[in-house]
């Protein structure tokens, strides 16, 4: 049994069965990814779509997504969506470039999808992929972590919820590695 199903994902039944089918309720954006990869169930779909935009999302915070975050986001659509390199490689590739050309637009019609369509362990799984993403280069710049806030909001996470996951990121994170600077220059 894969990741996907074991979490839930496809076995769902009521509402969000019959948007899975009908179509209702999906962005542009989840629509075209999922128009790609049309060899895959189509519940499965949608879900990697939005998974993957929304790692873009962080991994774009900054108006740039470097070789080691898209290498990372690879990795992890492949690891727990179990698909072929090849699939992987496209769904992050069309998930980028939709973040880039809509991010503004879609960034939180694409999140707001995802947690309608995902159980609470998928969000919170999503919800730490995020981290690993923007921490995929040696640094989680400000602005990362500001968009991973905004992220955790509109997945229904709490500021402390937040914040402790943020915490198992400290090393990364360019905003402490500047106050530890500043204070090893006054010692």
């Amino acid at each position: 049994m894969g990741i996907l199903e074991l979490l839930g994902v496809g076995g769902r039944g009521g509402s969000r069965a019959h948007r899975a089918t009908t179509g209702q309720g999906d962005t542009d954006t989840v629509r075209r990814i999922v128009a790609e990869l049309e060899a895959l169930d189509p519940a499965r779909a949608r879900f990697l779509a939005a998974f993957a935009y929304v790692l873009s999302r962080i991994a774009h915070a900054d108006s740039h997504i470097s070789e080691d975050e898209t290498e990372k986001m690879r990795e992890i659509v492949q690891t727990l969506g179990h698909l072929p390199a090849a699939q992987a490689v496209l769904v992050v590739e069309i998930a980028k470039g939709q973040a880039t050309l809509f991010g503004g637009t879609e960034n939180y019609l694409v999140t707001r999808e995802f947690r309608e369509i995902a159980t609470t362990e998928q969000r919170l799984e999503l919800f730490d992929c995020l981290f690993a993403v923007a921490a995929a280069d040696g640094a989680i710049s400000a602005v990362e972590e500001s968009q991973a806030g905004q992220i955790a909001k509109e997945l229904g996470f709490t500021q402390p919820e937040y914040a402790s996951a943020l915490a198992a990121y400290a090393e990364h994170r360019t905003v402490l590695r500047s106050l530890r600077a500043k204070r090893k220059e006054h010692e």
